[in-house]
């Protein structure tokens, strides 16, 4: 293991990062909210608005899977002062699909801060202050958009320092959580002028060259200083922690259809899937528990199999039913979609699962 506060350690360091920009002027991925390494040489600065909208929208996404969303956004709410002014349904319905719904309804909170102020917070404390913007996407924000000299520490850069310096944890929580606050220093201490070429760099190295698995150290500028690939043995950075089995929760959808229209529910703005229109749904419970269901009413179902969807922390095994009423339930409230719209109303994913089961 390497230690950064030694000159000479510094030194050599020091070079692999202008290794890396060199790399990364002929490399660099082009991505919509990005402003490539020759255009900022000659002084051109990416939108602060584009870059914030896009490290929210790539929090725990794929750059593949949010570059639409991020196309769609930009095109309706070409700045912080539109989205702030527009209706909150609409973000949400937007943003179907992309997961995380916290982080839209932090991403229009976000904005209206944003509208009041005369100009995008350019500082890490401004940036901190902004609802939904952690310690990550307050470095990602002041690195890109302003130059500030602070490096971005996500996943993929964590696995690259890893590597390059041997920092491999125990596999524990406890031995991860020490080796990342190492990391971070290790990341800072490389961080030359060029900041957000730099932070861009890495994220283009860990996600396109030192992957998790297979690596192509043949493609890497460091490979030169890795004190992994000097050993051989790259993929024992960082050490696995072993993955417990997700548990599994139950439940039933009600998918109720009257006069050619779907009855959908919003979910409370708290809690998972917050604020989200999704059909009408029983508790999710403990797979074990074995509660008998019942229905929320007394109508003709039929059933149309079992869709199952993977959360963060659990997987759910959803029966889904339908039933065909006459006239629609005073009973029951929520909003009436017409059968050709509701995929496409605004349900998230799991939503969709259930419904495309019912109605296809």
């Amino acid at each position: 293991m390497v230690n950064v506060k030694s000159p000479s350690v510094k030194t050599q360091f020091s070079s692999a990062a202008q290794d890396l920009l060199d790399w990364y002027d002929k490399h660099a991925r082009q991505l919509p909210w990005r402003i490539g390494p020759q255009a900022r040489k000659n002084g051109v600065m990416p939108d602060p608005y584009r870059v914030w909208l896009s490290e929210i929208m790539l929090q725990q996404t794929t750059v593949p899977h949010a570059a639409p969303y991020f196309e769609k956004f930009t095109t309706l709410w070409p700045n912080a002062n539109e989205l702030a002014e527009a209706e909150n349904d609409d973000v949400m319905r937007e943003w179907a699909g992309l997961g995380y719904y916290a982080r839209a309804r932090n991403l229009h909170k976000c904005a209206k801060a944003l509208a009041e102020l005369e100009r995008f917070p350019d500082t890490i404390e401004g940036l901190l202050a902004l609802p939904g913007v952690g310690p990550y996407t307050a470095a990602a924000v002041g690195a890109i958009a302003f130059d500030l000299p602070i490096a971005p520490v996500d996943g993929n850069v964590e696995r690259v320092i890893s590597r390059l310096m041997t920092i491999g944890g125990d596999g524990s929580a406890t031995g991860w959580a020490a080796d990342k606050k190492e990391i971070t220093q290790c990341v800072q201490a490389l961080v030359p002028k060029r900041s957000g070429d730099f932070a861009q760099a890495m994220m283009d190295l860990g996600s396109g060259v030192c992957t998790p698995k297979s690596p192509n150290c043949g493609q890497c500028p460091w490979a030169k200083y890795c004190l992994a690939h000097r050993e051989g043995n790259m993929e024992s950075y960082p050490a696995k922690a072993k993955r417990k089995p997700q548990p599994i929760r139950k439940g039933r959808a009600f998918i109720v259809v009257s006069e050619g229209k779907v009855l959908l529910q919003r979910r409370p703005d708290k809690g998972l899937l917050g604020g989200m229109l999704m059909p009408l749904s029983s508790e999710w419970i403990e797979a074990e528990g074995g509660t008998d269901i019942p229905f929320p009413l007394e109508a003709e179902w039929q059933a149309k199999g079992q869709a199952r969807h993977v959360f963060t922390h659990f997987v759910l095994h959803w029966d889904v039913f339908v039933a065909h009423v006459d006239a629609r339930p005073n009973s029951l409230e929520g909003d009436w979609i017409a059968m050709d719209k509701v995929i496409d109303s605004g349900v998230p994913t799991v939503g969709k699962k259930a419904l495309k089961l019912a109605l296809l």
